[in-house]
């Protein structure tokens, strides 16, 4: 009688706690678990191909230890049998090492692999040209500059439905982390350094981007939208974007390096299409001459521009 009381209790606290779990994440989308991006569902599909592999182990362990205190309690000890000269059993020593040998072996070589074809320099396959942008982390805001549309943006991220993104990732403000969880990757920003990363959306619709890594008071409001959208609709946006009054030259752009959290979306006319450039070089050789051209700034990139593809 006293067993099934037991036994009761342990299992109704399990299904209590399952139910508290479940009642929590009610409504509640995981941006991580719900993927609308290539690279992102494979990270999905990763996760969850861990969690199946470690709960090999980790269930078994739970239940064993649930069952070995109720066997080997002071309430049961006379039903167990006492071993004094047990040492050793040749299949469980089997088990218990070559099950999580097996498990590992697994991990590394599916580590490997998606090191690899998750690498976030590596391009994405695809017919259609990349669309180029350029991410400014700022305090506490991003800028996206769109070098071939001439034009920039707070806070808002339009890209188009099911062609490759290239990102050059950097910062003139404290270090940032770059992430919009359906799409994948997150990636540091840093000043005067350049990280790559290669995304693309497979389904049209506004997602969320956010900074993940504490820099100061305002990081937790340091989001963007990202918009997915198609061909045409991209190329209407970028269109309506060209034909702002506003235009983003070096004078603006100090007013907007200043800390401040945005909340409206403003699109910009680039003055200087090497604007962005000029950012990043500052803080290799101080602030550049306005005579500083786009060719030079080109060599001093790939000649003097730290790389974050190891960090």
């Amino acid at each position: 009688m006293k067993r099934g009381v037991v036994v009761g209790t342990v299992v109704g606290t399990i299904a209590l706690l399952i139910a508290i779990f479940w009642w929590l994440l009610s409504g509640v989308t995981l941006d991580v678990l719900h993927p609308t991006g290539q690279v992102a569902a494979a990270q999905r599909d990763l996760f969850w191909l861990t969690i199946g592999l470690s709960s090999i182990v980790v269930v078994p362990v739970f239940i064993m230890l649930v069952v070995f205190a109720w066997k080997y309690s002071d309430k049961t000890k006379k039903k167990s049998i006492y071993r004094p000269e047990w040492r050793s059993n040749h299949w469980l020593e089997i088990i218990w090492w070559g099950i999580p040998i097996l498990i590992i072996s697994v991990l590394a070589v599916v580590t490997w692999q998606t090191s690899h074809s998750l690498d976030p320099y590596k391009s994405i396959a695809s017919n259609q040209k990349p669309v180029e942008v350029q991410v400014l982390a700022l305090q506490w805001k991003w800028l996206f500059f769109y070098p071939e549309q001439k034009i920039a943006v707070i806070n808002e991220l339009p890209v188009v439905k099911d062609r490759p993104v290239h990102f050059t990732i950097s910062a003139d403000s404290p270090m940032s982390a770059f992430w919009i969880p359906t799409l994948g990757s997150q990636i540091y920003s840093m000043n005067g350094m350049r990280s790559q990363l290669n995304l693309i959306a497979n389904k049209t619709g506004d997602y969320y981007g956010y900074n993940t890594n504490i820099n100061g008071e305002g990081y937790a409001s340091m989001r963007f939208t990202v918009k997915v959208r198609d061909e045409g609709e991209f190329n209407r946006i970028m269109a309506e974007a060209q034909k702002s009054p506003i235009v983003l030259d070096e004078v603006l752009y100090k007013y907007l390096s200043q800390p401040s959290i945005e909340k409206n979306t403003v699109y910009y006319r680039l003055a200087d299409q090497d604007l962005y450039n000029q950012i990043v070089m500052k803080y290799m050789r101080g602030n550049l001459p306005k005579n500083h051209n786009s060719n030079t700034i080109q060599d001093d990139k790939n000649n003097s521009m730290h790389d974050m593809r190891g960090m």
